[in-house]
């Protein structure tokens, strides 16, 4: 997999975690799968759809598939049903190695870095950890932290005052387009890492 870093130098550096530093999405997909199937949903659960949702809260997408078909779900019980599903699943998952060899050399070179993650801090920082990169990221910035999560900048934005350097002056990693309308919107820089179906088909040849 290639993937293209500025050359420029960035005062702080701001990372997604699914998709971006761990191969997890795959994972997580299995893990709403079987929570919605134990919870008694019966719609499809698409998984081009599920991958459009990139960076959204686990609740919200609850919200989201409630609108969509008219269902009654609490979105915060199914959330941390999916979430205690996902955990159990968390030994199995591979670190995106070009992302986090680049994490690695920003801050062995005396940039902070930073995770802005749609998911709940606990699940955060069980996959830092599982992954061996938890020392790596002087704040962390999840949607219990902020008013709107991805496609909203909140979550960038209160990345960079943790890390106490400009918006402007920050490179956001992403896999997904919410989070790429997040940069954008924040007035970042941003790299977008390939997601699992295209590291999949790079993989093939």
């Amino acid at each position: 997999m290639k993937i293209t870093f500025p050359a420029r130098d960035y005062a702080g550096y701001i990372f997604d975690l699914d998709g971006t530093l761990i191969d997890s999405m795959p994972l997580h997909y299995e893990g709403w799968r079987e929570a919605l199937r134990a919870s008694g949903f019966t719609h499809e659960f698409d998984e081009d759809f599920f991958y459009s949702l990139g960076g959204v809260p686990t609740a919200k997408i609850i919200e989201i598939l409630n609108h969509r078909h008219g269902t009654t779900m609490d979105p915060h019980a199914i959330a941390h049903f999916k979430e205690e599903i996902y955990l159990k699943k968390l030994p199995r998952i591979p670190r995106i190695e070009p992302v986090v060899a680049f994490a690695r050399a920003r801050v062995a070179a005396g940039k902070p870095a930073a995770i802005a993650s749609g998911g709940g801090r606990p699940i955060v920082e069980a996959a830092l950890r599982a992954a061996g990169i938890r020392e790596l990221f002087t704040a962390i910035a999840t949607p219990e932290d902020v008013a709107h999560g991805k496609p909203a900048p909140d979550l960038f934005l209160l990345a960079a005052q943790r890390l106490g350097v400009p918006a402007r002056e920050c490179l956001v990693l992403e896999d997904a387009e919410p989070g790429r309308q997040a940069a954008i919107a924040a007035g970042m820089d941003y790299v977008m890492i390939p997601g699992a179906r295209e590291r999949a088909a790079a993989a093939r040849g």
